[in-house]
């Protein structure tokens, strides 16, 4: 599935690329505009579309820029509806170097509401769906979007930022292994009721978010303990003697 993607260019040698249930999600978003207010409707809804996920892939990028300062190699930033994918070829192990990573794209999004809030009003309302008339307007949705973003990515509920937040703290003082277990257990503690409580609200669309959140944090949990697993097995390998040489003399041919 995430295969069914569209290269875009590339930033730094990162490359972004579309999965193509982002288009459907456009073509919805436009649509529903043109229904609401014919050709200006239209406009602003894929503006304003746009704009926010120009704040995901410079999130995503936050990411990436750090991770990259690390050694670590980015192979893509993935567009999806739910937001934005940094494929890594690893996470660092060291608490430290994980922590900076997570936090870098949170921090993006803090620093262009916080540009946004000099540059128009603060908006007064926090209707994150309102419909944008000005420049003015869109400057101050994108800059809840934003906050929202940033502020969203910090539930702890792994393998959000939040979640990997949590991990790396307490990598600092159980095995990665455990803290990643506990990360996991804690997401699931958190995405169960926000599923709950997102159906009750009608959020629909947050509440199938929380379930792909709990799908991916018991994924990679696994995947965690699978490549744990691996290494232990050759590190055995490695580290065993030889075998004896069999006893007596060997055997002679006589020609």
């Amino acid at each position: 599935m995430l295969g069914w993607s569209i290269n875009l260019f590339r930033i730094r040698g990162i490359r972004i690329s579309l999965h193509f249930s982002f288009l459907l999600l456009l073509a919805y978003v436009c649509n529903e505009g043109w229904l609401a207010d014919g050709m200006p409707g239209l406009l602003w809804s894929a503006g304003t579309f746009l704009a926010f996920f120009t704040c995901v892939v410079l999130h995503e990028l936050g990411h990436s820029l750090t991770a990259m300062q690390f050694g670590v190699h980015v192979r893509r930033i993935l567009l999806m509806p739910i937001g934005g994918m940094a494929e890594f070829d690893q996470i660092p192990r060291k608490p430290s170097q994980e922590l900076l990573i997570t936090v870098a794209g949170p921090a993006v999004n803090f620093v262009i509401a916080g540009i946004l809030w000099f540059v128009v009003d603060f908006p007064s309302g926090w209707d994150l769906d309102s419909a944008s008339v000005s420049l003015a307007d869109l400057g101050r949705t994108v800059l809840r979007w934003n906050l929202a973003m940033g502020f969203f990515n910090l539930i702890p509920a792994f393998p959000m930022d939040g979640g990997r937040i949590l991990r790396a703290l307490l990598a600092l003082r159980l095995p990665y292994l455990k803290a990643t277990y506990w990360a996991a257990t804690i997401a699931k503690v958190v995405t169960v009721p926000g599923v709950l409580i997102a159906l009750y609200l009608g959020q629909y669309f947050v509440a199938a978010i929380f379930v792909f959140i709990f799908m991916a944090g018991e994924a990679e949990y696994r995947s965690v303990k699978r490549r744990e697993a691996e290494e232990a097995y050759w590190k055995q390998v490695m580290t065993e003697p030889p075998p004896p040489p069999p006893a007596g003399e060997p055997p002679v041919l006589n020609g």
